[in-house]
């Protein structure tokens, strides 16, 4: 199932959700409660969570591709832990990209198992126990922040400058998927990536914050050409602004639900659209991981990949669980 598209009143305050505020103050009550009567179990390598609070995009994924990347080749034993959000698979299972596809174990593992090996598990403490039992020397937990079953060495939040906590309440009458104190007194640090467009830099004081942004592995490939883009992300937008960045002309845009499944014909029309218009037509990775394979041809990927700005100071903060 795809997820609903974010709605516009998570933005800023309103009417909605001012009426919706008893329901998120329930939900907030039932996070709470969640940690306060659960006891996590503790992993015997360090673990390392990527998370955010917001419901939607944040740029968890290429931030938990970079960090497999880098600890891989600093000689640690990464394995990624997955929920398999949108697969069929209850798991623990080792994600197989040639075996398995987006049906049934996501397509948020289908790229992360290309930088590490990758466990889909709904239950995580048994995905945990499968990836140390396998081998792993550390475990790189994409989500979960707001998981108390499985203990963290070290949590990083991940925050998009340009939207921030939205209107700053909780589900529904927000984005939020705890109350702000909550989850920001649970990171170790916060990973901000691009601008901070909505003032919440003095939100985070006291956190380290490690400033980050999405760049395209290849400018050159998409620069002065015509596209017809289409996205199923958190926040569409962004795909496209990171498009236009890299110089790519937008005639056209598409933004879908968050996980889509896009059948024949809404590709058939895209394809349509983007011929007419003597374009080419253009997606995401992670969308692309959802397409049956007989329907990517002709379909190009704007690949992007995470340029930390003080990359010492991400060391430093690795090597916190890492050594010593």
């Amino acid at each position: 199932m795809p997820a609903p598209p974010t709605p516009e009143f998570w933005a800023r305050p309103g009417p909605v959700s001012s009426l919706l505020q008893p329901l998120a103050c329930a939900y907030a009550l039932g996070a709470a409660a969640r940690w306060r009567w659960t006891r996590p179990w503790r992993a015997p390598v360090p673990v390392i969570c990527v998370g955010n609070l917001v419901a939607g995009g944040a740029g968890k994924t290429p931030v938990a591709l970079s960090l497999a990347a880098r600890l891989g080749t600093a000689g640690e034993r990464v394995h990624i832990l997955s929920r398999g959000y949108g697969g069929s698979r209850q798991g623990p299972v080792a994600v197989d990209p040639a075996r398995h596809d987006a049906s049934e174990v996501g397509d948020e593992p289908l790229l992360l198992a290309e930088a590490a090996p990758c466990w889909v598990a709904r239950d995580r403490v048994a995905g945990a126990r499968a990836a140390v039992a396998a081998g792993a020397g550390l475990l790189l937990l994409d989500d979960g922040l707001q998981n108390p079953r499985l203990a963290k060495s070290l949590s990083l939040l991940v925050v998009d400058g340009a939207y921030g906590f939205g209107n700053r309440r909780v589900l529904p009458a927000g984005p939020l998927r705890e109350s702000l104190a909550a989850g920001l007194g649970r990171a170790d640090a916060v990973v901000l990536m691009g601008e901070d467009r909505t003032g919440i830099t003095p939100l985070l004081s006291g956190k380290p914050v490690l400033r980050a942004r999405l760049v395209p592995r290849d400018a050159g490939a998409v620069a002065g050409k015509a596209f017809v883009a289409f996205a199923g992300i958190g926040r569409p937008e962004k795909f496209f602004a990171t498009l236009e960045a890299a110089g790519g002309r937008l005639l056209a845009r598409h933004g879908f639900a968050d996980h889509h499944r896009y059948d024949a014909g809404e590709l058939a029309r895209l394809r349509t659209e983007a011929k007419a218009a003597g374009a080419l037509l253009i997606t995401t990775t992670k969308d692309r991981a959802r397409l049956p394979t007989a329907e990517r041809e002709g379909i190009a990927v704007l690949e992007v990949e995470v340029a930390w700005e003080d990359e010492a100071a991400l060391d430093r903060l690795l090597a916190r669980v890492t050594h010593g």
